[in-house]
């Protein structure tokens, strides 16, 4: 079977003005690249708008792009030499298009970054190699335009070169620079100075510049190292939506996603991350198509497994048979390199919702450690990053996600921040922190990764039983024992209405499960109390799990519950954490969490109708 042609994604950069859509167009026209036609098709529309023929015509194809002479959107091509296939993406130069230079580059594996000899080296020449450097691409080739327009200097060519040379040095090897995420491969810098205009040193060596001895564009083009196809790398099939059909007996439950990276197919043992889950695949699915048994990266699938298992958007399917050295990581608090360019100062203790692949979650921006001048490389502390400013920041999730570092698989080590409904800033993970909560994550994978599921599903067991299980959270301030006399008032109830319910009281643990906790014969606690309060929830969880996994309404008694606390419930209750309800009793509300029911001591006495009632409009209880 003949191996498929080797390909390379290539952006161009570089500030506004400067000729990158001109080189690209000439280097397809200098080497017979250009479809037939197509140059004699943009002389005709200069000629009728009595304008100068030029070559970055053949790439701003938007109306606005040639009235304005910039370009707006990053415009792709393709270029085929005998050696491999280009993907040549042409991104915006003007900073206020800075985002859409940022999605053209976060997809290539080698830049060109174009700098106008006449001009000299800008401020945007400086944030888009810092911006490269920062999305991970370690080879690079320092176009220096316009070479006609200075003569042909060898001089002028000389002070930009080391000019540049000195900036690229500072970001990435200065002592006191920047902290970067580590490339993909060793730094590959070349400058070449090229006239875009007149075709100097693009796909021809120039008999005006004969003081430059290197590689041409074309040349530089081919020596560029190509990455390893994205389906020969390690699965990463983010989950982008769960659908279930039920019409004409239709039982599927498909789950759906792109596959970033790697390869799936029929009978993969697989592992769905943060949540630990683990399956087979039972069938490729494709839409008014024949089905496949594999499919490859790029494709966007669905599948069904062998186990009805409960799946939410944003988790990534990995293989098993790649465990563990190359599974994403897990975690909730994540160091980062952000480059933002909101309205507004992106601020210290404030959060956002960050998304990365198809996670969304709520981020809290914990800590700034430093802000930078992606142009002047100035550093300042402060707890605002300004527009076109990029800092070292810490985060910390609402929740665990999965994701890999950038160098390690760039589609799932990139995110974008959202600030008011408006993409603001984006940036790639460079490190994670373990804490508890993380901790618990991965116990709570293991367990899932052994879990045995039950023959009767929960469909069948609401069904039977008229009602959907739950946990139903007590509370209330420690001298307050109410909370006591209202969840047994509530089990009361409910099994008076033949409902299946059970009652326990933490104490109930504490003195049981929860023993080996307690203070030991000196007095002193056995564990760290923080820890101590996790375990305490974790073990009620796990016994909660059980219960509600058998269809039963739980009802708790505890007092003075946090939203940590829930925290914990809702981490280990994943499948069933939309179903956790909390109950505070007192007038005086104690604590940091919003309850669902908040009643007052004077409603005690009608606490259980209040209750059912609320059930009854959640639909969790029903009548036979």
């Amino acid at each position: 079977m003949k191996a498929p042609p080797e390909e390379l994604n290539l952006v161009i950069v570089g500030h506004v003005d400067h000729g990158k859509s001109t080189i690209v167009g000439r280097l397809l026209a200098d080497s017979g690249k250009i479809p037939e036609g197509k140059i004699e098709a943009i002389r005709e529309f200069c000629r009728r708008t009595s304008r100068p023929f030029e070559y970055a015509f053949l790439l701003d194809a938007l109306k606005e792009e040639r009235a304005q002479g910039i370009t707006i959107d990053a415009a792709r091509c393709f270029f085929r030499t005998a050696k491999r296939r280009y993907t040549l993406i042409d991104a915006p130069g003007h900073i206020e298009f800075l985002k859409n230079m940022i999605t053209g580059a976060s997809s290539a594996e080698a830049a060109l970054l174009v700098i106008d000899a006449a001009e000299g080296v800008k401020d945007n020449s400086r944030r888009h190699g810092y911006l490269l450097s920062m999305l991970g691409i370690c080879q690079i080739a320092v176009l220096v335009n316009k070479m006609d327009l200075v003569s042909y200097s060898k001089d002028t060519f000389d002070q930009i070169v080391s000019e540049y040379s000195n900036y690229l040095n500072e970001i990435h090897f200065g002592n006191d620079s920047f902290k970067q995420q580590p490339t993909k491969g060793n730094m590959s810098i070349q400058f070449i100075p090229v006239s875009g205009m007149v075709g100097d040193n693009i796909a021809a060596h120039s008999p005006n510049m004969d003081w430059y001895n290197g590689p041409i564009l074309l040349e530089q083009l081919e020596s560029f190292k190509a990455e390893l196809p994205a389906d020969q790398l390690a699965l990463r099939l983010p989950v982008q939506d769960v659908y279930k059909f039920t019409r004409n007996g239709d039982n599927r439950r498909i789950i759906a996603g792109k596959i970033e990276t790697g390869r799936i197919a029929v009978g993969d043992k697989i592992v769905f991350l943060p949540s630990g889950k683990k399956t087979k695949v039972r069938s490729l699915e494709r839409f008014n198509s024949d089905p496949k048994t594999e499919e490859c990266a790029g494709w966007s699938i669905g599948f069904t497994t062998s186990e009805q298992i409960f799946i939410r958007r944003g988790e990534i399917v990995c293989k098993l048979s790649e465990e563990p050295l190359i599974l994403p990581h897990t975690a909730s608090h994540l160091q980062a390199n952000i480059f933002w360019l909101g309205k507004t100062p992106l601020q210290s203790g404030k959060k956002y919702t960050l998304k990365i692949h198809t996670a969304r979650v709520i981020a809290e921006v914990v800590s700034i450690h430093r802000v930078l001048d992606a142009a002047s490389l100035n550093q300042r502390a402060s707890n605002t990053v300004n527009h076109n400013e990029v800092a070292e920041v810490n985060f910390n999730l609402d929740r665990e996600i999965a994701f890999d570092l950038v160098n390690e698989c760039p589609p799932t080590g990139r995110f974008v921040i959202i600030d008011e409904f408006e993409i603001s800033g984006g940036g790639i993970i460079t490190g994670f922190q373990e804490n508890a909560r993380d901790r618990l994550s991965g116990m709570i994978q293991k367990r899932n990764s052994h879990w045995e599921s039950p023959t009767i599903s929960r469909a069948a067991r609401a069904e039977r039983y008229n009602q959907k299980s739950c946990l139903i959270m007590v509370s209330s301030a420690d001298t307050n024992f109410l909370r006591k006399q209202v969840a047994k008032k509530l089990e009361a109830r409910l099994f008076a209405d033949g409902k299946f319910v059970y009652f326990i009281g933490m104490a109930n643990l504490i003195y049981g499960l929860d023993a080996d906790l307690l203070q030991n014969s000196s007095g002193d606690f056995k564990h760290d109390p923080d820890e101590i309060a996790v375990e305490y929830f974790r073990r009620l969880a796990e016994i909660a799990n059980l219960m509600l996994d058998a269809g039963l309404i739980l009802v708790v008694s505890a007092r003075a519950v946090r939203s940590e606390d829930l925290e914990v419930l809702s981490t280990v209750l994943w499948e069933h954490r939309e179903r956790i309800y909390t109950v505070w009793v007192g007038d005086h509300l104690a604590t940091d969490l919003i309850p669902d029911i908040h009643l007052s001591d004077k409603q005690v006495e009608q606490s259980d109708h209040i209750i059912k009632k609320f059930l009854q409009t959640k639909g969790l209880i029903f009548s036979a």
